[in-house]
């Protein structure tokens, strides 16, 4: 397998997690840019280097982001895989300035994709005890900052009852069903802010589900981060970050 495949979101029909004309780049064993949605990008990966190794030609692909997926977006992409070089999100490197608090909030980062390392890049030294769950050590970068401390778990729902209950949260793993489980056990556990990656029709559904279990879903912020700033995993990262910082260190930062 060699060389690289472009994957780009054609159109987009109903509720989708990034905008046509998003775009990543996929090789045999790298990838660069994204393309949202968890499901839907590991399925556009694996199409992709299935491709790669057998030299298939160019295609478009049309997916329901629904119950195949294990999406709540409702709507529907359709994918090109094609071998032409097409413009891919470029992360956000540059480091946040430090903040001297004499003191640091527990964090607790559900999910370490595009956006959970986003958010880690953007939260500021010193502001946050950091605690940053997913499912495997693979899952997570070789290198995290000072502050962060990595917790896999093959069940991340359970490790909920080790959170301290002033902790913050945010929750954006690769899977609907873990993001609800999460949001259910979060709400019986307790907690100082919980936030939530999705859409408007995610949120609509979880709020159905989870008051369907008898829990009170409104301390719960869905969909997170800041419009105005855009949909890609640096625009969300600083909108979380930027609220939270405001929200918990109100007055400190003067």
């Amino acid at each position: 397998m060699s060389g690289a495949l472009w994957v780009e979101i054609l159109s987009v029909r109903g509720s989708a997690p990034r905008e046509a004309g998003t775009a990543m780049k996929v090789t045999a064993d790298t990838t660069e840019g994204t393309i949202g949605g968890g499901a839907l990008e590991l399925r556009a990966i694996r199409t992709a280097r299935r491709m790669l190794a057998t030299g298939a030609a160019d295609r478009d692909e049309t997916l329901p982001l629904g119950p195949g997926l294990g999406q709540c977006c409702g709507g529907s992409v359709t994918l090109r895989f094609g071998r032409a070089p097409r413009p891919v999100d470029k992360p956000d490197t540059a480091p946040p300035a430090p903040m001297n608090l004499g003191r640091r909030q527990p964090l607790w980062l559900w999910g370490a994709g595009h956006v959970g390392r986003a958010v880690v890049r953007a939260c500021p030294p010193g502001a946050f005890d950091i605690t940053w769950i997913d499912s495997g050590q693979d899952r997570f970068p070789a290198e995290v900052p000072v502050g962060v401390s990595v917790l896999p778990a093959a069940d991340m729902v359970r490790v909920v009852t080790a959170a301290p209950r002033e902790a913050h949260h945010l929750i954006f793993t690769y899977s609907h069903d873990i993001d609800l489980a999460l949001c259910a056990a979060l709400l019986k556990h307790g907690f100082a802010s919980c936030g939530l990656i999705g859409s408007e029709t995610k949120w609509r559904r979880f709020r159905t589900r989870l008051e369907a279990l008898a829990l009170d879903p409104a301390a719960i912020t869905c969909p997170i981060g800041d419009k105005s700033l855009g949909r890609t995993p640096d625009a969300i990262a600083k909108g979380c970050v930027n609220g939270l910082v405001s929200r918990t260190f109100q007055g400190e930062t003067a």
